[in-house]
């Protein structure tokens, strides 16, 4: 017997979070369960990033940032890692369009410099032709880790000339990769892992977070709206009690 997919409604217009995170977990898991390469899980996967922008899009979601390529996956199979590659490019090119008709800016943070010459110059052509869209802000993190954004954005402090006694959290903030966002309100994580895997350290301090067994390649719409019902569902409090959020008129929907 088939099972009945469950339907998630969304409070319209209530408690969006404005800035959702992704570790886009599972592709290479979804494949081997289907008798498929690893790399047949991440060309879909890539398909899951259009639909799930797209309806961050029509939610009122402002940023979308997703956790593509780790500092530490470089340590796959030599193979993987070229495909991977490949398919970056495939997708900077083919997406254009898409991400101008829908009226999405592209960035991608991390250590790029690892990357092609050629790659390194797609990414800036891609960066440009978008950079004029402001419905969403997707976000790539390629070759990203939270501990080098951190130690990057130190050594950023010390090149302009702030003493140590000068440096605040939020100076510091501003030197990180994202300074360009707010933090992110949700992370989500897909393919049963409860982990934050070295992604947006510092970033997530107060964020919420929502580990689902799905598949990055299975995770669609209903799934998106699932993690942000679950959202809606939370008491944000940042070190205050219950009591004070309903008496400033912070309490969720309000």
């Amino acid at each position: 017997m088939s099972k009945q997919k469950q339907e998630f409604t969304v409070i319209a217009g209530q408690n969006i979070p404005r800035h959702i995170a992704i570790i886009m977990d599972g592709n290479g898991r979804w494949a081997k369960k289907r008798f498929l390469p690893r790399f047949a899980g991440h060309a879909k996967g890539v398909k899951a990033v259009g639909k799930v922008a797209k309806a961050c899009v029509d939610r009122g979601v402002e940023y979308l940032t997703l956790f593509a390529f780790s500092s530490e996956n470089w340590r796959r199979p030599p193979d993987e890692v070229s495909l991977l590659m490949k398919l970056f490019r495939k997708v900077l090119v083919g997406e254009v369009k898409n991400m101008c008709a829908n009226n999405i800016r592209l960035k991608v943070i991390g250590d790029i410099g690892r990357f092609d010459e050629d790659l390194q110059k797609l990414i800036h052509d891609t960066e440009e032709k978008t950079a004029a869209n402001t419905r969403l802000t997707l976000t790539i993190c390629a070759n990203y880790g939270g501990r080098w954004d951190i130690v990057n954005a130190c050594n950023a402090l010390l090149r302009s000339g702030v003493q140590p006694g000068e440096i605040t959290e939020e100076i510091l903030s501003e030197h990180l990769s994202m300074s360009y966002a707010p933090p992110p309100d949700m992370l989500i994580r897909t393919g049963g892992e409860a982990r934050i895997s070295n992604f947006l350290l510092w970033q997530m301090a107060y964020s919420e977070f929502f580990f689902t067994d799905t598949y990055w390649p299975d995770f669609d719409t209903d799934s998106l709206d699932e993690a942000i019902l679950s959202y809606q569902k939370r008491e944000r409090r940042f070190g205050r009690t219950s009591e004070q959020l309903v008496k400033e008129g912070l309490a969720a929907g309000q």
